[in-house]
């Protein structure tokens, strides 16, 4: 009950603003990408969060895709042939994605689905399924299918075209496996605003729906999220806190994470599979091993599936399948008991998780307030039962929904990251769950011994949050290098996590340029080679940029002093510092920080320095990375100088020794010089990044991947229409012999048309069973346009036979309330008569000719055969109905805003009455010509000038209200000034 009635104030929370200069579609969409399901939610001005139903009415949608030689089936469809033809469908891709051929996780989907052939790409060496001898497709070919299609299905319920998405992910997944996500994306044609963590969505998501509950108190949520193919465990903090930009707000932190990429429903659904499938063959009922049979194994996987759901209900339950194989039927007892003795090895690694997020955090089981479950397969009750055990708590919360919750995050992200969108903020501090660090290798002298040193400096700590930008500055290199990104310390991980988790190096940088660059400003004081990273939103690390950095000191004039101090004013003010971050983007990290050295010897040899960028998180766009790069480029420079100075020690006492020549004449020439400015110097250095995880697809690639699902689309498309076509035409044909036999059409064809018309549906039908299932779409448009005309007469006489009961019968309705409207005006005496002679004629001459015509033709018509073209038609008995009603109402509103004749005044008039007179008029001189004035003009009966146009109502009643309000000559000259300021204001707003 809580939870339904915190659903207002989250709506409320989400305040929706379409900017007004924005005329297309502005809508966004969530993709809560799951290993078997996938959730879509959409925000759309009026809509604040609303999950997306699929074409079956289902809130959820299998991550589903079937392809045949001339078919493309997704979500629902596609997990519907799964049973028939298994070997066309592919699914659970996501365990795919950024893996090598000869990963081991590679081997247990070819274990788990033997009958897709598995080949790799020479290239890039992943994997790629073998559709046909000339046709294949990678798993993000196959996702970015899948995503399209929801993107598809969030257009259809949006009504509005979409592009822009938030899409989650695994909080494990490494840097290839979130490439790859984008890469599909981008074969979709979507707009990755940002990839969220789904354990993040999920907080985000009951933070938003409880945010009256958050303040400066910290409080502590576990959320443990076991899915179809994986469970994570993640400890978030929530609390509230002050921000420049929007004063105090809720945030949550990513504190700690665990995870087992194996276990979950999935794993439970094959043991139950398997299972099935020995009790089958104990059954003996056939000679053959039901194992070796694809299809009745995806048979016995669906069963499994319904069976697993059943059992976390029931003790016990009869699972039958009809016609496994060689028509034999199926059927067999199964109880819970033994589905938990099945599963006996996967229940005791729940805990896991929840241990590993603890430790990361540093937390004990006594600092989490709750344990939220979320994902479908925590309803199984040995689940919960080992659970609740685990983390010694009352009970485990169930106040979240456990399948959406990250699509309603995501689609809140995905609102507040939108231009088109003001959302309240919720500040988002993620967690990278994998370390990475910058290594190098320089040459070293110690006692004359030349030597070879490898070097690490942590870029990115485990837990560290993001987006957060990192510069690391190499100060011992004069000539071009190479440095290497790689993870960190993974020894948190199991030895089976790591064979999974692919490639410990992402890339080698190799730079050239660096020696040219200082033969270039061999007169400047280097500051070393410093290196920009970025973690942007995504969780995805990029080089922004490699410069060469130089110092040299300037004199500068007086008269020139000031003009710089002025422009280092107002670049501060416009250039340096950072914009106004997007509300509820996740917050970057702003406090400095020094990378620091592994060991005291080597900080003396080298010193590899980061700081952190204070702008806003990087977007994907390459120019709005240069821009805030430049913005923020000014304070990063100054935070440089900082960290440089205070760490090169040893620099400065060489050149301390260096100027220890110089004379005391010289120094006292220093102290009398002129004021000196330390000018930078930079020089950009060419990068070539050679990736050593997974390869990217090329661009060429990615042509060929995106015209490879257009054409499949278009394909697609095709058949729609094509198979629309044929509908329309076997519908027209089936109604349109039956109507030959109903009475009103029997009324208006004839016995030879009739006879004609028949024949040719007949021979219509007749093409249709033997040639138009294998016609084209132009073709069966042709027959139906050839048959439409055929019978295009006979449908507009018994339409308009049809119409002509109602439309007659308005029209002498009309005519009755036109004549005795016309014979009340002529009634009114002449000294308060409204009308002129002009206006009541024109609308005597309307009606009797209203009259003539509908009686003549009327009578014509009856003397027609029905089966002729009728002269009496609708569309005529319509105009004559519009003339007559648009006559009437120009009278009507007429005598409705009318003012009466003004009467001669009494001789014996006051001469207060005259003074009064004659300030009004004065007053009319004076006011503008406003709105108001005019009404008020039109309120005294004597100045009511004949043939004016009469007011509208809406400027009557506020007159007279103005009247009522105003007394005063003065109130009524400032009224339309204070009635004008709350419109503005209220413009303003919108």
């Amino acid at each position: 009950m809580g939870g339904r009635k915190l659903v207002p104030a989250a709506l409320f929370c989400l305040v929706l603003a379409m900017l007004p200069s924005h005329a297309v579609a502005v809508a966004v969409m969530s993709v809560d990408l799951g290993s078997e399901w996938m959730k879509v939610a959409i925000v759309k001005p009026g809509v604040p969060m609303e999950i997306v139903l699929n074409k079956e009415s289902r809130r959820k949608t299998p991550t589903a895709v079937c392809l045949k030689e001339n078919e493309r089936l997704l979500g629902d469809n596609a997990l519907g042939v799964s049973v028939k033809n298994p070997k066309s469908v592919y699914r659970h891709l996501q365990s795919l994605l950024g893996k090598k051929h000869d990963n081991p996780q590679v081997a247990l989907y070819q274990k788990r689905f033997p009958e897709h052939h598995l080949q790799e790409d020479p290239a890039r060496g992943t994997v790629c399924f073998k559709n046909s001898e000339e046709m294949q497709y990678t798993p993000e070919e196959l996702l970015g299918m899948v995503l399209n299609y929801s993107r598809g299905l969030a257009q259809d319920f949006a009504e509005q075209p979409i592009k822009d998405a938030v899409i989650t992910v695994p909080a494990f997944f490494n840097q290839a496996e979130r490439r790859a996500v984008l890469q599909a994306a981008q074969m979709a044609g979507l707009k990755v605003l940002q990839l969220i963590n789904d354990n993040t969505a999920v907080a985000l998501n009951y933070g938003v729906f409880r945010r009256k509950d958050i303040d400066n108190t910290v409080k502590n949520v576990m959320f443990y999220d076991m899915g179809s193919g994986s469970t994570t465990a993640t400890i978030v903090t929530y609390q509230t806190v002050k921000t420049k930009e929007a004063g105090t707000q809720p945030q949550l932190q990513i504190r700690g994470v665990g995870f087992d990429r194996g276990l979950g429903g999935f794993e439970m659904d094959l043991r139950l599979r398997d299972h099935l499938a020995k009790l089958f063959n104990g059954q003996k009922k056939s000679k053959k091993d039901v194992r070796e049979n694809h299809r009745a194994m995806a048979k016995l996987l669906k069963e499994a599936q319904r069976l697993k759901t059943v059992l976390s209900a029931n003790m016990d339950f009869m699972a039958q399948v009809e016609g496994l194989m060689d028509d034999i039927d199926f059927k067999a007892k199964v109880t819970r008991a033994e589905f938990e003795e099945l599963c006996a090895d996967l229940f005791e690694r729940v805990p896991g998780p929840v241990q590993d997020a603890l430790s990361t955090a540093e937390m004990k089981l006594d600092e989490i307030e709750q344990v939220i479950l979320v994902g479908g397969s925590t309803r199984v009750p040995k689940v919960q039962e080992v659970l609740l055990k685990a983390v010694g708590k009352e009970e485990l919360g169930k106040n979240i929904n456990a399948d959406e919750a990250a699509a309603m995050g995501a689609v809140y992200q995905a609102a507040a990251l939108s231009k088109a969108f003001k959302v309240k903020p919720f500040l988002v501090r993620d967690a990278a769950v994998f370390p990475i660090q910058v290594e190098f290798t320089r040459e070293t002298e110690e006692e004359g011994v030349k030597s070879m040193k490898h070097n690490k400096r942590i870029l990115f700590q485990r837990m560290a949050p993001y987006p957060q930008r990192k510069v690391i500055t190499f100060n011992r290199y004069s000539d071009d290098f190479a440095f290497y990104i790689n993870y960190g310390d993974l020894s948190f991980l199991s030895q089976e996590d790591l064979s999974v988790f692919g490639s410990l190096n992402l890339t080698t940088v190799k730079l050239s340029g660096v020696g040219n660059s200082f033969q270039k400003h061999a007169d400047a004081e280097s500051k070393g080679i410093k290196a920009h990273f970025n973690m942007d939103e995504s969780g995805v690390l990029l080089l922004d940029r490699v410069e060469s950095v130089f110092e040299t000191i300037v004199e500068e004039k007086e008269e020139e002093s000031t003009l710089t101090k002025l422009g280092n004013t107002i670049s501060t003010l416009f250039g340096g510092g950072s914009s106004e971050p997007a509300p509820n983007v996740t917050e970057p990290v702003q406090d400095e920080e020094e990378v620091p050295p592994e060991s005291g010897k080597d900080g003396k040899d080298e010193e590899g320095k980061g700081e952190e960028g204070k702008g806003e998180a990087k977007t994907d766009e390459a120019a709005k990375d240069k821009q805030e790069d430049s913005e923020k480029s000014a304070g990063e420079e100054k935070s440089q100088e900082k960290t440089e100075d205070a760490g090169s020690k040893t620099d400065a006492k060489e050149k301390d020794g260096e100027k220890s020549g110089s004379t005391e004449a010289e120094k006292d020439v220093e102290k009398k010089a002129k004021p000196q400015k330390k000018s930078k110097i930079s020089e950009d250095i060419t990068v070539e990044l050679v990736i050593n995880d997974i390869l990217d697809p090329t661009a060429d690639d990615l042509t060929s991947s995106k015209k490879k699902l257009q054409d499949l689309t278009d394909r697609d498309l095709a058949k729609q229409e094509r198979e629309k076509s044929l509908n329309s035409l076997e519908a027209f044909i089936f109604e349109t012999q039956d109507k030959l036999y109903q009475e009103d059409y029997q009324l208006v064809v004839s016995e030879e048309d009739k006879e004609q018309i028949s024949a040719k549906l007949s021979e219509a039908s007749e093409w249709m069973d033997e040639e138009g299932y294998t016609a084209t779409t132009k073709q069966l448009r042709e027959r139906l346009s050839q048959l439409k005309s055929l019978c295009k007469d006979m449908f507009f006489r018994v339409e308009e036979r049809r119409k002509w009961p109602d439309r007659l019968a308005a029209l002498d309705s009309i005519l009755n309330t036109s004549s005795f409207f016309l014979r009340s005006a002529k009634m009114i005496p002449e000294d308060d008569q409204i009308f002129t002679e002009v206006e009541l004629n024109m609308l005597e001459k309307v009606i009797n000719e209203t009259t003539t015509w509908k009686n003549e033709t009327v009578a014509e018509q009856e003397k027609r055969s029905p089966k002729e073209r009728p002269i009496l038609l609708s569309k005529d008995i319509e105009s004559k109905l519009a003339l007559l009603d648009r006559e009437v109402n120009y009278l009507l509103n007429k005598a409705k805003f009318a003012k009466p004749k003004a009467k001669a005044k009494a001789k014996n008039s006051t001469s207060s009455e005259k003074s009064s007179k004659a300030n009004s008029t004065a007053e009319e001189k004076v006011i503008p010509p406003t709105e108001e004035s005019t009404d008020t003009k039109s309120e005294s009966p004597e100045e009511v000038q004949p043939g004016e146009a009469p007011p509208t109502e809406e400027s009557t009643l506020h007159t007279d209200s103005d009247s009522q309000s105003q007394p005063t000559e003065e109130t009524t000259t400032t009224g339309p000034t204070e009635n004008a300021q709350p419109e503005n204001h209220i413009d303003d707003e919108l």
